[in-house]
């Protein structure tokens, strides 16, 4: 008994040391990399990717989160959801612009300019922040190359010599406020993370851009790493300050690294405010309701259009924009709905072109990846026209044919008749035996005509001649 006693205190003495050598899991010392990756347009799917990946690295304790950048710019509401993510984010986030030939163009300047320390592979490149709504550099500007980040005389004087031909362009008070605007926010986010302003204010103004090593001599990152382990290795023992003021000095030296792919939410948001799939939702949902209206009972097209519709809409209100080429839009639905009653072809024509300039002037901006393409426009107007003046016109044809049952279908019929007493006898239609009544007076085997049919009983009259007059 003493042996086996001692025997499993042994056991338990030789796991218990096990335990303590080996390593423990990252979560517990703190060594986790989470790697985000923005690759396209930045929109409201981005967002949710961000908000939903910071939120996890918060529960999970991460040691930093790698925030990788390969963008053409985006929605600015988008963008400004996914800095205010950042700065409030308790886990340090790391900007790296890769893998190289990648690129952090418009609203990827800001996030990176937003991130606890911004990294740009070799052969990447930053800039062209202008405010897309807004257009292009200001004319007379000059456009070449970068700026090292005011550090020389000559660079100082040219910079300040555009900022006083800036003042003298003629410029209307919405284009002023949204530069004067963006100048102001990457200045913030310039100061916020000790970077150089001055170029940030640069790229809103000429759209002036970096490449990673002409970025790091200007001061507009902090570090040029060439793959994830050079990046992990130079920022181990970097001191950051987060959310509420708090230092942290990283570790990341032996950090596993785990990538976090988007949540059903955010994938949901990505294939839905694409402009294209929500404009073809919203063209589905309007014409499925149409068509369930005109034909009563069909359901499947008024559960479908229903549906696409609400999502349509529901994409509609995250993307920017037009109320007037919504209306527009509409407008032209609605007169070809009355041309496929009406035809005119001149309100078919009108309604063509107003869904046409409509769907135009839908999105407000030109922001990249969320121009609604020209194919898309022109193949849902001539599908739609098409649905219109064929389908809607074959409804409104068949709605004013003759009915083929009941007593509607009973009407203008002939009736042969059988025997007459008085004012009532029977008839032969239809086929089939009918007793009759009738104002007038008939002898068997004449025919008659079918006036109304009242509780099986059919009123009958007689039936015109040829040339238009009375037997």
């Amino acid at each position: 008994m003493q042996t086996m006693k001692a025997a499993l205190v042994a056991a338990i003495g030789v796991v218990a040391l096990i335990c303590c050598l080996l390593p423990s899991s990252a979560e517990e010392n703190g060594r986790l990399a989470l790697i985000v990756s923005i690759d396209g347009a930045i929109g409201p799917a981005s967002a949710s990717y961000v908000k939903e990946a910071l939120a996890k690295a918060s529960e999970r304790r991460a040691e930093v989160v790698l925030l990788r950048l390969n963008t053409p710019g985006g929605l600015n509401s988008s963008m400004r959801e996914i800095i205010a993510d950042v700065l409030a984010s308790p886990i340090p986030v790391v900007g790296y612009v890769a893998p190289s030939g990648a690129h952090a163009a418009s609203a990827g300047t800001y996030i990176l300019y937003a991130t606890h320390i911004a990294v740009m592979a070799p052969g990447t490149n930053i800039g062209a922040a202008t405010p897309v709504q807004i257009g292009g550099p200001v004319p007379g500007l000059p456009s070449g190359p970068a700026d090292k980040g005011g550090k020389d005389k000559k660079d100082g004087d040219q910079q300040s010599e555009s900022k006083d031909q800036l003042k003298d362009q003629p410029k209307d008070a919405m284009t002023a406020k949204a530069t004067n605007d963006a100048v102001a926010f990457i200045r913030s986010l310039a100061e916020l993370r000790n970077r150089n302003a001055d170029w940030g204010e640069k790229a809103v103004r000429e759209a002036a851009t970096l490449s990673a090593n002409a970025a790091l001599e200007a001061h507009a990152i902090d570090l040029v790493a060439r793959d994830q382990a050079e990046l992990l290795r130079q920022l181990d023992g970097r001191v950051v300050e987060v959310a509420g003021g708090k230092t942290q000095r990283l570790v990341t030296k032996d950090a596993v690294v785990e990538a976090i792919d988007p949540g059903q939410i955010s994938r949901f948001l990505a294939v839905i405010t694409d402009p294209n799939v929500a404009f073809i939702l919203l063209m589905v949902g309007i014409y499925g309701l149409i068509f369930e209206f005109m034909s009563p009972g069909a359901v499947a097209p008024g559960v479908v259009g229903a549906i696409c519709l609400l999502i349509g809409l529901y994409a509609l209100n995250l993307l920017p924009i037009n109320y007037a080429g919504l209306a527009l839009m509409l407008v032209g639905l609605v007169l070809l709905t009355i041309e496929a009653f009406n035809p005119t072809v001149v309100i078919g024509l009108g309604g063509i072109i107003a869904f046409v300039l409509g769907a135009l002037m839908l999105f407000r901006g030109e922001a990249p990846g969320y121009q609604l393409s020209w194919w898309v426009i022109g193949i849902t107007a001539a599908v739609f026209a098409g649905f219109a003046l064929v389908v809607l016109g074959s409804l409104r044809r068949v709605g004013r044919a003759p009915a083929l049952v009941g007593a509607q279908a009973m009407r203008g019929l002939p009736a042969e008749v059988l025997d007459w007493n008085g004012n009532e006898g029977h008839v032969f239609a239809h086929g089939e035996r009918w007793q009759a009544r009738g104002a007038e007076t008939f002898k068997p085997g004449e025919t008659a005509e079918v006036a109304n049919v009242v509780d099986l009983t059919l009123l009958i009259r007689r039936a015109p001649t040829g040339d238009g007059g009375t037997s």
